[in-house]
């Protein structure tokens, strides 16, 4: 049978591409590293690693809003609570989107004094299991990544949580801030109000689309054992950062207008929606890092070609 590899176009192709040298590749072509690349999805479990980190995160969802808006009456910003949850209205289905604000305005009727304390402890319990689970789906990678004592990961774990949760709050406070001076502006007859409406949309999604890059790139960062560091500004937290954004958006939006989950499971339908956004959030991290092991395994061959 003849090989597609030998078509012609196909071998123009992937010569091309043997002359394609991307921003972020480390001075690799990008046959190079799409060949590393490609062995990685293929080989690496990638569905059964994302299954994993799904399940972890799901059973952190509710526990982590708990405390975070139990919280909310500490944290100086007007308005926390509303922006927080248009920002999850953004990149969540909107049934999803409604069980969360229901469980939030529970939360902030009824408060429950003694509860933080135990509530936090068991969200954080929850909440480094979910990053434990992403360090873990780092590790089994068809590429060779060192790995760290149980206890390093468990700190590690938590640090990411806290810098995950230090990176919404920034997040708000700067949409809070950017609102702040764009009504100012328009107070003084500087701005247009029809001009602030698309600013402020503006502004809000640069922010949470550098919320979203800012995320990945910690836990890209931190995740691997110290030997296998990638860069903080990397490949891969650049493309994962955009599926990211852009699954979100389409997960949204096709749940919105095609999918029948509540016809078919009721209420059920929309702990699976969630689940669901997660599972392929978690691939996306996993396609995300798989970049980044393969450009440095690549590096690591070339070097050790070039005897360097």
């Amino acid at each position: 049978m003849y090989s597609i590899v030998r078509w012609r176009p196909v071998l123009k192709f992937l010569q091309f591409t043997k002359r394609i040298i991307i921003p972020g590749f480390d001075g690799l072509p990008l046959y190079t590293v799409a060949s590393f690349f490609f062995k990685g999805i293929f080989k690496g479990s990638l569905t059964s690693r994302a299954s994993s980190i799904a399940f972890s995160f799901f059973m952190a969802v509710f526990p982590m809003i708990i405390v975070f808006f139990t919280i909310i009456p500490f944290i100086p910003i007007d308005n926390f609570q509303e922006i927080l949850l248009n920002l999850i209205e953004n990149f969540t289905p909107d049934t999803a989107e409604a069980v969360i604000r229901s469980t939030v305005i529970d939360i902030v009727q009824r408060p429950r004094g003694g509860l933080l304390s135990l509530t936090f402890i068991l969200a954080l319990v929850f909440a480094t299991n979910g990053f434990d689970s992403i360090i873990d789906g780092f590790n089994k990678t068809y590429h060779t990544i060192e790995t760290r004592t149980w206890i390093k990961q468990k700190l590690t774990s938590t640090l990411l949580f806290l810098i995950t949760s230090f990176i919404i709050v920034v997040s708000i406070t700067l949409i809070t801030t950017g609102t702040v001076v764009l009504k100012f502006l328009v107070e003084q007859h500087i701005l247009t109000s029809w001009i602030t409406f698309y600013l402020l949309i503006i502004v809000k999604w640069i922010i949470l689309i550098a919320m979203f890059f800012f995320t990945i790139s910690f836990v890209y960062y931190l995740g691997p054992a110290k030997a296998s560091k990638f860069r903080f500004i990397s490949a891969g937290s650049s493309l994962a950062t955009i599926l990211s954004v852009a699954a979100s958006v389409g997960f949204n939006f096709y749940v919105q207008n095609f999918s029948k989950y509540n016809a078919l499971y009721g209420s059920i339908g929309t702990l699976l929606i969630i689940l669901v956004w997660i599972y392929f959030n978690a691939i996306i991290i996993l396609i995300g890092f798989e970049l980044n092991a393969s450009i440095q395994q690549a590096s690591l061959k070339k070097k050790m070609r070039l005897g360097v």
